[in-house]
């Protein structure tokens, strides 16, 4: 069984990359086992806490360590990711020489209820991707715009053509973790 960890940006109980996530979690393949990872209660980075981690920091660590590969859906927050998103990347790559991402496979999902549908964020991201050593698709880029217009009152998307793009993503997905499987 191929384990993906879902990290979410959002800290909000019906925040829209929450329910974004839930729904492409049910496009992985048999063999595939998602799991979200909590970040909203890791206290900030603080170098000091490398020699005596807070106990939130060692599941959190422990968790990421289990899984193969990592899918973040994020929102955008100032043409940034949110705080609570580059905490939890900070935590995780701490101590220095310690990454529990290096080398993970990893894929973006950016969404924004704006038109610019989340791009700062997903570039930003693959930005400390790249120095954290996770291979991540590139092809293809996923950049939800309007999502709060994505999804009915039950939080599924409303497009067959919005799942069918996704299940694309999700296969890429699946074949550059394959690829590092193998």
């Amino acid at each position: 069984m191929t384990k993906v960890g879902i990290v979410v940006g959002s800290l909000r109980k019906e925040s829209y990359s929450k329910k974004i996530a839930h729904n492409v979690a049910s496009l992985f393949p048999e063999g595939y086992e998602t799991e979200f990872i909590e970040i909203g209660n890791l206290p900030l980075y603080n170098e000091e806490y490398d020699a005596d981690s807070p106990a939130e920091y060692t599941t959190f660590r422990n968790t990421v360590k289990g899984a193969d590969a990592i899918l973040f859906v994020t929102p955008e927050y100032n043409r940034s990711v949110p705080g609570v998103l580059k905490n939890a990347l900070d935590v995780g790559s701490r101590p220095y020489g310690e990454s529990v991402w290096d080398g993970k496979p990893a894929a973006i999902i950016s969404q924004s209820i704006s038109n610019l549908s989340g791009f700062g964020a997903n570039h930003h991201l693959r930005q400390s991707l790249t120095f954290l050593n996770m291979p991540v698709v590139q092809q293809p880029e996923v950049y939800l715009a309007n999502s709060q217009d994505l999804l009915d009152d039950n939080g599924k998307f409303k497009s067959d053509d919005t799942v069918q793009f996704l299940q694309g993503f999700v296969d890429t997905f699946v074949g550059l973790i394959n690829k590092y499987q193998g």
